[in-house]
């Protein structure tokens, strides 16, 4: 089994209800059980800002699948929560799971790239990520402690109902 870890994202159809669907959804998956997940946290939108502020999530997953199958899976989840791809990138949406990491596995191709190629910068993945694996070290030797201290929170907070 590997262990890997799933961003979750959401600002549009009831973020909230999205990522606890989402959540839900990565529990269904074969040969897969989730073994952690964050607090849902509530973090302003990274690209246009005239859109709602989104929920975030990373969920720690125990797997027997392959990336490419995962990635698949994820996807499928996606559209089944009304995720529709546009071109826009980084605009509003239903729901968005990221593969951010798969055990120590370095992947760079067409259709995935892991580690997640902007997850070192992202407070909204960096933070939930750390409260479920506070001592992650990166596949290239970055431990995960040494990027909080580098990335602002931007008002990222924990979600209270």
């Amino acid at each position: 089994m590997i262990t890997a870890y799933i961003a979750i994202g959401s600002n549009q159809g009831d973020p909230v209800a999205q990522a606890k669907c989402a959540i839900n959804a990565l529990q269904q998956l074969p040969n897969t059980q989730v073994t952690a997940v964050s607090s849902l946290y509530s973090s302003t939108p990274m690209g246009p800002q005239d859109q709602p502020d989104y929920i975030n999530a990373v969920v720690e997953i125990k797997t027997q699948l392959e990336p490419l199958s995962l990635l698949d899976l994820t996807q499928e989840i996606e559209l089944n929560q009304g995720r529709v791809r546009k071109d826009e990138r980084w605009g509003p949406r239903t729901l968005d799971l990221d593969l951010i990491l798969f055990g120590n596995t370095v992947l760079d191709s067409e259709r995935l790239t892991i580690p997640h190629y902007g997850m070192k910068v992202r407070e909204f993945v960096l933070y939930p990520l750390a409260e479920i694996a506070p001592s992650l070290t990166l596949p290239d030797g970055t431990e995960l402690a040494s990027l909080l201290q580098q990335v602002d929170k931007n008002g990222l907070t924990i979600w209270q109902a």
